[in-house]
């Protein structure tokens, strides 16, 4: 197992959208008087962790406009309408690309989603200050995203404890043993396993298949990546999967009610882990 002490600076693309996160994150420090008196002033959002603890798989369904590994997946998406679709179709939570220059989103997608729905939203984005912890709270987002491969131990360490203080649960991103153990002893409640290397973008479908059976029950675990069909969400339930997080194959699918329905109803099994 990799030794924490060996992490490195993020390469390749996720280097570069770090880079970007972190210029976003100097720039936002100039709105914190104004993000702390959002943040009082906002309801927290509905949990995301309870709603992923069903009795089927849970299906956490990504607005996506574009990535760098596919380009464009659909320009045009209206975040109101395509999360209606999905939680019309089963979908218990929503998650909100914010970033824009890779992604095409906007945080206006996370806010009127959050006006429009009763239902928990996770702000998926490049997170690497706690600036960007308290705006996320501040829009009434019900968890934030922290990818550890992009993140300095410590640092995921401090960005676990500010978002505590602040009352914003946290999913964080792992795609290998030692990110994973990082995340549980920082205390994650909630680990999504990414089959794509963000620095590569290459996807390996093993990934969570190999990590998600590791995770200790307690916790929950989600597949992230490359899950487009049903059989893939059995696939993940079999390894002890309690939810999926689906983007891209959602976006681009004529019918993304229909598309999300079809994935819903798979049974969970617990992990013995």
């Amino acid at each position: 197992m990799q030794a924490i002490s060996q992490w490195r600076q993020p390469a390749g693309t996720l280097g570069a959208i770090v880079g970007e996160a972190e210029e976003r994150a100097r720039l936002l420090e100039q709105r914190r008087p104004d993000l702390e008196a959002d943040a009082e002033e906002t309801l927290p959002g509905p949990s995301l962790a309870r709603a992923l603890r069903g009795t089927d798989v849970a299906v956490l369904a990504e607005v996506k406009r574009r990535s760098p590994s596919k380009g464009s997946i659909d320009d045009s998406l209206d975040a109101v309408t395509q999360a209606r679709a999905y939680v019309d179709g089963g979908a218990v939570a929503v998650s909100i690309l914010t970033e824009a220059n890779h992604f095409g989103g906007t945080i206006d997608d996370l806010q009127r989603v959050r006006a429009n729905l009763d239902v928990p939203v996770l702000k998926k984005d490049f997170h690497v200050a706690p600036i960007q912890l308290l705006e996320a709270r501040a829009l009434g987002a019900s968890a934030a995203l922290l990818i550890a491969r992009a993140i300095a131990p410590a640092r995921l360490a401090e960005l676990m404890e500010y978002a505590r203080t602040i009352g914003l649960d946290v999913l964080v991103e792992v795609r290998d043993d030692d990110e994973l153990r990082r995340a549980i002893e920082s205390g994650a409640t909630m680990i999504g396993v990414n089959n794509r290397n963000l620095e590569t973008l290459e996807i390996d479908p093993h990934t969570a298949e190999r990590l998600i059976p590791t995770i200790p029950a307690n916790l929950i675990a989600i597949a992230e990546s490359g899950v487009a069909s049903r059989t893939d969400v059995e696939r993940y339930a079999e390894r002890g999967a309690d939810a999926v997080l689906v983007g891209s194959a959602l976006s681009a699918a004529p019918d993304p009610l229909a598309a999300t329905r079809q994935l819903c109803g798979v049974p969970r099994r617990r992990r013995a882990g």
